[in-house]
């Protein structure tokens, strides 16, 4: 590009360069991002040009990379780019991050951690470098490596509290994993009629009145082409550069580029071609590979026609093509076998890069390979084994091409759909799996392609046939050997029986292979398996495992992470908070970010039930955020609803309907149970802590309706008290008599810790005046020093209780306790409750006093607890996944909100008010 064409291609776009200078500006302290999208030619490159001039006039670092076509099966390769020039700042960060971008850029041969660990390594590094603002520049995102967009997603999202912008240029009609990140968009649109008369007079003022009529219309107002077509134009002598208008124009830009070639001399076209194909901009390597092709010596003064005719760049270690629809037109107007020649003599070039040259080797072999393919397979497992997937899913990729051996070809196919369902991308799983022709896969394999198109359902869908053939299929599976698919397939039914409504035969039958398998009986996929497809059932056998889990903990079972999620099922909800804290570090440390949102929920719902708000509220906030940045829709709205239930404990009513509404807007459509059962508890909540009974047990009523799609196995059986509170409360005891008698048969068969409290609840609140007070004393008499609430509860039931049978001195002790219980939890609207009956009983209550949980937002109530347990700011941001500045600017938020002046007073502030 010559120095002025930036400046010529920016006429008519002075509002868009404004607003994107202003932004800049505006955020380059504070940190932000910004979309700008368009059409191929519009002037993305040239605007995202400017601006970087302007921030480098203003004293920001420029850091740059871009997507190319051939680099997006290299995983961070655009990654790698953009930090190439803070290579020696990496070695500043924590060993883990440290050793994690090493690993993912080859520097190394660790293992590959999870790509979250990786992009949290390049949040730091970045923050590392912005002692002076950072602009970083992503020319053609749409082109980048998934590796390196997931990385800059994630950085994107974190950029509040960083003195580093992020533009980013993506092309119309191509996707990116930077469009589901939040950021600010600037569509660029074509140029008026008069902007686009005045850049193309500049560009080509001694053009003819006819040719220069045409060139307008045909060009539409896309910048490029008022450019670049008039080149064309004078190389026709004016007799019509174009081909026929009804052509796309890209299509005809790219065929004036590849016409521009003819032109050129042979050895310069071959040159093109391998600067073309190849993945670096590297002038060394594509002279060396051309000479290769040619047979004779070629140097960098024999691309000067190319830089004439406005082609390519050339600098003195690089070449690059000033469009990427040049480079594209080169590579289409190639035949294949020229394509093959220009990969093949890469590859003998890069022989100092066997990561590269392999890559090159295997798209210069033209038909199958059986021995290029088993090279391929082995540095598959090689990189599998280092953690890298998605080299390996490359890797197995290109041997599926190359296997001779139909056999071969089926399982190199099979496996790479693993991998990829193992990192979560069901958009490879379905390339992969979902040709029209696909090989003939023997038992075993389609038996894993069943387990990995399961692990992208959820098992949403009330289809009780699909939990039975995958136990049928477990079973078989098992027989032939597998018992680790089996495993996986048992785990696939069961979330069908907790998603949606698995009638019992099919229960039993996924319990029954299940128990069948020689598996060790703590192995926590086993006690999944039996907590998700018979939480009644085999709720005995499950909660006593977990105990004895508890009781002699081990960080080396199988599975373990998910104990926590089996304690939820099973309503042993002060279990399911301890397996939660227990794994939680684990999966922070190794950055598995999908997983930790999972366990996240669990923690959440568990302690929602329990009123431990100081964990549920900053566990619901991160399960919702690491779920929506994982692709987890169905996690994101369970957390959501967990949200509302504490929304509903805290009295925030508007808070509750709003995220009430925003889980059933997910949840409805695919009817998950889950989800819908967690919203009516959270109303129902609400409707309670505004003494709206009859509302409340409308709400929860539903829960209990087998016909309604709030209905789930498990879930009801933790709403009991609610309901019977709000029954007896509204005079409709006599209508929840059959639910109380069915649970009641429910209780004989699993020992259920919040099932038996809250029936021990119900007995005593819906009995008779006469008949109640044996039925309060059993409640209070049981062991709750885990379950603060739930005590707490039948105490202020008992102290109403005791109030309207004139006993109004004795039923002080119970409220007043029940009161100063609600008080520490903070749940607002019990605690009202209580003053209200205090008040009735002649006594008089000082008024609550405010605590953190009132000012702080989840994030930061997060944060102010790690600081207060004595973490640095870079602990807690390894922790959260946020630089170590962002957690600063939290607390600098933080301690005025709490009225404290410094970190050492964090402890005492969050301290609840006796």
């Amino acid at each position: 590009m010559s120095a002025n064409q930036p400046v010529i291609e920016l006429f008519g776009r002075e509002s868009e360069q404004r607003r994107l200078g202003e932004f800049v500006d505006g955020v380059r302290k504070s940190g932000g991002a910004m979309l700008v999208r368009g059409e191929a030619g519009i002037g993305k490159s040239a605007l995202l040009l400017d601006t970087a001039r302007i921030a480098a006039s203003r004293g920001m670092r420029i850091l740059r990379t871009a997507g190319v076509e051939s680099e997006t099966h290299m995983p961070f390769a655009g990654l790698h780019q953009l930090l190439l020039p803070l290579r020696t700042e990496i070695g500043e960060l924590p060993a883990p991050q440290r050793d994690a971008l090493g690993a993912a850029f080859g520097l190394t041969d660790a293992r590959v951690p999870d790509p979250f660990l990786i992009a949290l390594a390049a949040l730091n590094l970045l923050g590392e470098a912005a002692r002076s603002p950072v602009l970083l520049i992503v020319e053609d995102a749409h082109w980048l490596d998934r590796a390196s967009a997931d990385v800059l997603a994630f950085v994107a999202r974190r950029l509040d509290s960083e003195p580093i912008v992020l533009l980013a240029a993506i092309r119309d009609g191509f996707p990116s994993p930077l469009d589901g990140a939040g950021l600010q968009e600037m569509l660029l649109d074509r140029l008026d009629d008069t902007a686009a008369t005045a850049l193309l007079d500049a560009c080509s003022p001694t053009l003819t009145p006819a040719v220069r009529t045409r060139l307008l219309r045909e060009a539409a107002g896309n910048p490029l082409a008022l450019a670049e077509l008039p080149i064309a134009a004078d190389t026709r002598d004016g007799k019509g550069p174009l081909p026929p208008g009804w052509l796309p124009l890209t299509t005809r830009l790219e065929q004036t580029f590849t016409a521009r070639m003819s032109g050129l001399p042979p050895a310069l076209r071959t040159m093109l071609l391998v600067a073309a194909i190849n993945d670096s901009t590297a002038l060394s390597e594509t002279l060396d590979a051309t000479a290769l092709i040619t047979g004779v010596p070629v140097t960098a003064d024999d691309l000067a026609p190319a830089v004439t005719v406005r082609l390519v760049d050339v600098h003195e270690t690089g070449v690059s093509f000033r469009h990427p629809l040049m480079r594209s037109a080169i590579y289409q107007g190639a035949s294949i076998s020229q394509r093959h020649a220009a990969h093949a003599a890469l590859a003998d070039v890069l022989t100092g890069r066997p990561d590269r040259r392999l890559w090159h080797r295997a798209a210069s072999t033209p038909r199958p390979d059986e021995s290029m393919a088993v090279e391929l397979e082995n540095t598959a497992r090689s990189v599998r084994r280092r953690g890298d997937l998605l080299s390996a899913v490359a890797a197995l990729e290109h041997a599926v091409r190359l296997s001779e051996n139909p056999a071969h070809r089926c399982e190199r196919l099979v496996r790479a759909a693993e991998y990829a369902a193992e990192m979560g991308r069901r958009d490879i799983v379905v390339r992969l799996l979902g040709e029209d022709e696909q090989p003939p896969l023997s038992a075993q394999q389609q038996a894993r392609v069943v387990w990995i198109r399961e692990s992208f359902q959820d098992g949403i869908r009330d289809d009780s046939a699909a939990a039975h053939s995958l136990a049928d299929l477990a079973e078989t599976t098992a027989a032939q050997g597998d018992v680790d698919l089996a495993l996986k397939l048992l785990s696939s039914a069961s979330l069908r029986c907790f998603w949606a409504h698995a009638d019992e035969r099919s229960r039993q039958r996924v319990v029954a292979v299940a128990e069948s398998l020689p598996v060790d009986d703590l192995d926590g996929r086993l006690l999944t398996v039996l907590a998700f497809a018979a939480p009644v059932e085999r709720g005995k056998v499950v909660i006593e495992r977990l105990r004895r889990l508890a009781a002699h903990p081990t960080g080396g079972r199988p599975a373990a992470r998910l104990l926590g999620s089996s304690a939820l099922m099973v309503g042993a909800f002060d279990l399911s908070e301890e397996f939660c804290a227990a794994s939680l570090p684990i999966l922070r440390a190794q950055g598995r970010l999908s997983l930790l949102a999972r366990d996240l929920g669990a923690q959440a719902w568990s302690a929602a039930r329990l009123a431990d708000l100081s964990v549920a509220i900053p566990a619901a906030e991160e399960a919702a955020r690491l779920a929506r940045e994982t692709s987890q829709p169905l996690m994101h709205a369970i957390a959501q609803a967990s949200g509302a239930v504490l929304a509903a404990l805290r009295g925030e009513q508007d808070r509750v309907e709003r995220l009430a509404v925003a889980a059933e807007q997910v949840a409805l459509p695919v009817g998950a149970r889950p989800v819908l059962a967690t919203v009516q508890l959270a109303r129902g909540l609400a409707a309670l802590g505004e003494g709206r009974y009859a509302d409340a047990f409308d709400q929860l009523r539903r829960m209990h309706d087998p016909a309604d799609p709030a209905f789930h196995l498990a879930l009801r059986c933790f709403s009991v008290a609610e309901l019977a509170d709000a029954a007896a409360h509204s005079g409709q005891a006599h209508a929840v008599a059959g639910v109380i008698e069915e649970l009641e048969a429910v209780a004989l068969t699993t020992p259920s810790p919040a099932l038996h409290a809250d029936l021990r609840y119900a007995r005593a609140v819906l009995a008779d005046d006469a008949a109640a007070e044996p039925f309060f004393a059993a409640a209070l008499g049981a062991d709750l020093r885990r379950w603060p609430f739930v005590r707490a509860r039948v105490q202020l039931a008992y102290g109403e209780w005791l109030r309207r049978q004139r006993r109004t001195a004795e039923s002080r002790a119970p409220l007043r306790t029940a009161r100063e219980t609600f008080d520490a939890l903070g749940v607002i609207p019990w605690s009202e409750r209580a003053r209200q009956e205090l008040r009735a009983s002649g006594e008089s209550s000082r008024r609550r006093s405010s605590e953190a949980r009132d000012v702080l937002t989840a994030q930061e109530l997060q944060i102010a607890q790690m600081a207060a347990d004595g973490l640095t700011n870079r602990e807690i941001g390894e922790k959260l996944y946020l630089s170590h500045r962002t957690v600063s600017s939290h607390l600098y938020r933080i301690f005025p909100k709490l009225g404290i002046t410094s970190r050492s007073a964090l402890s005492t502030a969050l301290r609840v008010p006796a």
